[in-house]
């Protein structure tokens, strides 16, 4: 399994593109095709132009590319474990090889009187040239590409890190002002939020990469609020409708817990009898939904119901950067209550959809 992946990931690193997916066999036919122009207008023209020698030459030209972009593909994981030197040189040698016999096949059809009239050397010498320059130009295209590439996933990763370390000090501060508020009235109970702040900072730090699981980050969520109930008590009422969202589905790594901090501290905390929280979670067509719920009071103007906007800015950066454009982050107000939605498109990395754990959906 370990091999396997390993294998995976160095085709994936690889700089020449998966040749035998439609959009790029698309793109080296239309090249093919400009060269077969270039070469038929090169020659001269004697008494108008020769739409056969067109037709046979395209026909050539599209042998050789679409059987070294077969070959290319089919010894591409052999390719990938090579250096780009020695893949550069293996792929010419191929290409050179392949403009050869296709000469010869079209030697023997006697097709290179129609594609040139030159003597059957100097034809020979001037396919391998021209194949040699254009795969030569092509590989350094695509070398060129796969630096920009690395470049690219490398300032988005950079990216991601600074985002993620925005939000842990945030996170850390105010759960350590709840924690704060308990020593004075109960201090067993801080004592006890405090064991959970440590359980739940720990899993929050254990996370090496942006995505997290649903699963975890639903399990990070409910000990956010086991520190919140500890302060706020019956004040604070949660409810979950979250059975349709699959354990395994990815979502940004603290995600929830922010909306949620939002929601206690700008909803529950400012009211006296406090409120409830409703947490809803739909997958459905492959994008994920998420809505959190809370309520405000309408004539206490000194807290902002939307919460400080660092949370929110962080999370949908993280969203727009993991999952583009389609990601979005909206903010509604109806009646007395105030609802933080999240959208994004995701696919789960297995087939089968595990069953909800019944501590999770309780």
């Amino acid at each position: 399994m370990k091999t396997a992946k390993r294998n995976t990931s160095l085709t994936d690193d690889f700089f020449v593109p998966e040749l035998c997916q439609a959009e790029a066999l698309l793109g080296l036919v239309l090249l093919a095709e400009l060269l077969v122009f270039v070469l038929v207008l090169a020659e001269p023209i004697t008494a108008g132009f020769d739409w056969m020698r067109l037709a046979l030459t395209s026909l050539f030209v599209q042998w050789i590319v679409l059987l070294s972009a077969a070959a290319i593909c089919r010894a591409r994981p052999f390719l990938a474990k090579l250096p780009a030197q020695a893949a550069v040189f293996f792929i010419c040698i191929l290409v050179l090889c392949l403009t050869l016999l296709c000469t010869v096949v079209a030697e023997h059809f006697y097709l290179t009187e129609e594609l040139s009239r030159e003597a059957s050397s100097p034809l020979y010498i001037r396919h391998a040239l021209i194949s040699l320059i254009m795969c030569a130009l092509l590989l350094r295209y695509f070398y060129l590409q796969g630096q920009w590439r690395r470049q690219q996933q490398a300032e988005l990763q950079a990216r991601l890190q600074a985002l993620q370390a925005r939000i842990h000090p945030h996170f850390l501060f105010n759960s350590l002002n709840s924690i704060a508020s308990l020593i004075g009235s109960n201090p067993d109970k801080a004592e006890h939020a405090v064991l959970d702040l440590a359980d739940l900072f720990r899993a929050s730090l254990a996370k090496p990469n942006a995505l997290s699981t649903w699963r975890d980050e639903l399990a990070l969520a409910k000990q956010y609020l086991s520190i919140e109930q500890y302060r706020l008590g019956k004040r604070l009422q949660v409810v979950w409708n979250i059975e349709s969202v699959p354990n395994d589905l990815p979502i940004p790594h603290l995600t929830v817990q922010p909306l949620l901090e939002n929601a206690v501290i700008y909803g529950i905390q400012p009211s006296i009898q406090g409120g409830c929280i409703e947490i809803t979670a739909t997958y459905r067509q492959g994008v994920l939904k998420l809505q959190i719920s809370n309520p405000f009071m309408q004539g206490d103007h000194s807290n902002n119901p939307r919460g400080t906007r660092l949370a929110l800015n962080n999370i949908e950066a993280r969203l727009k950067v993991l999952f583009g454009s389609s990601a979005r982050l909206t903010i509604q107000q109806q009646l007395d209550r105030y609802t933080t939605s999240l959208s994004y498109p995701c696919s789960r990395p297995s087939t089968e959809a595990p069953k909800q754990d019944e501590d999770l959906n309780r």
